[in-house]
């Protein structure tokens, strides 16, 4: 029995001792991007053994920063026994991203907004920028956004909002237009606790004020609204996307619970509020040129019979043709599905069109889940479109969409954009 233990404990010795190891990792073909980011977030590092597939999900992160637009490796080795060098290869993407929409108000007058953002900030993948808006009144935004500020694993986002637009309030069969504004300061925490999962969590310091302009009036409608809130937020993601240009494979779920109250002195007035929604996402490759992509939205909150109710059905948040924020619900399921087809691809260009089928139900503030299965809050939106792709430049996807309601008295419409619609 003592010589069989032996034999096994120097057996596993020498397996131990034989194993390959990481004798360096070096980082080649970056530019902006530090070398030593690049170090700092990888599992690959000297000393540990050599192991491909945590080599596959070091590359698979590097695809996902808005700095990278592809990445990949090669192993040599050193001409020591067991010991070999990494190399990590990197294709930069351009960071300093000004950004343009124009579009309709809600009265259709012309609105636009104009942004810039660094995604690349000192060459640690720091998201640093803001936007101008003008829509009907003034609004501006500045962001900052450190996912690995402190660790591979813990960041910190930092996000101040001055928000004013004209907003649809649907009430007993009539409409109402209000000017809604909204300043908040945002502190949150992120934490990643590996490849797939990471967590944001942190709190959301605002005030909202609604005030009437025109259109429809009720004695059961406040004509102005003024409150300090204050807001709780936790996110969790897990992500298992791999992307390859604008190729995208995988699997991604985000949860978002918000917990909302007012300030002292409000409380009675205006209630505690919940609201929690998830986006699940899928996408398959399908041949060398196409791919499938799909969303499936499932949203609820505190089910107030208000005006001001959260889910919103707009053009630009989940039905293609629908119009810009044309009602409001308490509760909502939206499945968004398309094929992408890359049309053409040359060097940096890539012209890709793509075919969509929209559709969403909401449920009416103070109703039921039945009023899901009721026609009125059903709408389907089918269509096409085209995306203008350049693969060297972060999230410059010009998009062009155009959906066909299909449902009674439903419209049809051009939607524009930058990025991906989802």
């Amino acid at each position: 029995m003592k010589q069989l233990l032996r034999f096994l404990f120097l057996s596993f010795t020498c397996v131990t001792f034989s194993q390959n190891t990481v004798a360096d990792l070096k980082v080649q073909g970056n530019k902006k991007l530090k070398s030593g980011f690049v170090k700092k977030i990888s599992n690959i590092k000297p000393g540990v053994v050599l192991d491909s597939a945590v080599i596959e999900s070091d590359i698979k992160l590097l695809k996902r920063l808005p700095s990278i637009a592809h990445a990949y490796y090669q192993v040599f080795p050193t001409g020591k026994e067991n010991e070999y060098n990494v190399f990590y290869n990197i294709e930069e993407n351009f960071t300093i991203i000004p950004s343009a929409n124009v579009y309709t108000t809600n009265n259709d007058e012309f609105a636009y907004r104009l942004g810039l953002y660094e995604f690349n900030l000192f060459g640690q993948n720091i998201a640093f920028g803001g936007f101008y808006q003008k829509d009907i009144y003034d609004s501006y935004a500045i962001n900052f956004r450190a996912p690995y500020l402190f660790s591979r694993q813990l960041g910190l986002a930092v996000n101040y909002q001055n928000l004013t637009t004209l907003e649809p309030v649907f009430f007993e069969s009539n409409t109402a237009d209000y000017r809604y504004n909204n300043n908040s300061l945002e502190v949150l925490g992120l934490y990643q606790f590996n490849f797939t999962n990471r967590i944001e969590a942190g709190v959301n310091i605002f005030s909202e004020d609604y005030k009437y302009v025109s259109g429809a009036t009720s004695n059961s409608v406040p004509l102005s609204l003024d409150v300090d809130k204050i807001l709780y937020k936790l996110i969790y993601e897990y992500n298992n996307l791999n992307y390859d240009y604008q190729y995208v494979e995988g699997f991604r779920s985000v949860f978002n619970f918000q917990y909302v109250h007012s300030r002292a002195g409000d409380r009675k007035k205006f209630p505690d509020f919940l609201i929690g929604w998830n986006d699940f996402m899928y996408f398959k490759r399908v041949g060398q040129r196409g791919n499938w992509a799909s969303r499936f939205h499932i949203g609820t909150a505190t089910n107030n019979e208000t005006p001001f109710a959260p889910f919103a059905v707009d053009n630009n948040k989940n039905l293609r043709g629908v119009g810009n924020l044309i009602d409001r619900g308490t509760a909502a399921l939206v499945l968004n599905t398309e094929y992408r087809y890359t049309l053409y691809e040359k060097g940096w260009f890539a012209l890709q069109g793509n075919a969509f089928i929209d559709a969403g139900t909401w449920r009416n503030p103070g109703g039921d889940y039945g009023d899901f299965t009721d026609s009125k809050n059903m709408r389907l939106f089918p269509g096409a479109g085209l995306r203008f792709i350049h693969k060297k430049i972060f999230n410059a996807i010009f998009r062009i969409d155009y959906g066909v309601g299909l449902t009674k008295n439903a419209s049809r419409g051009f939607v524009f954009g930058i990025g991906q619609y989802f």
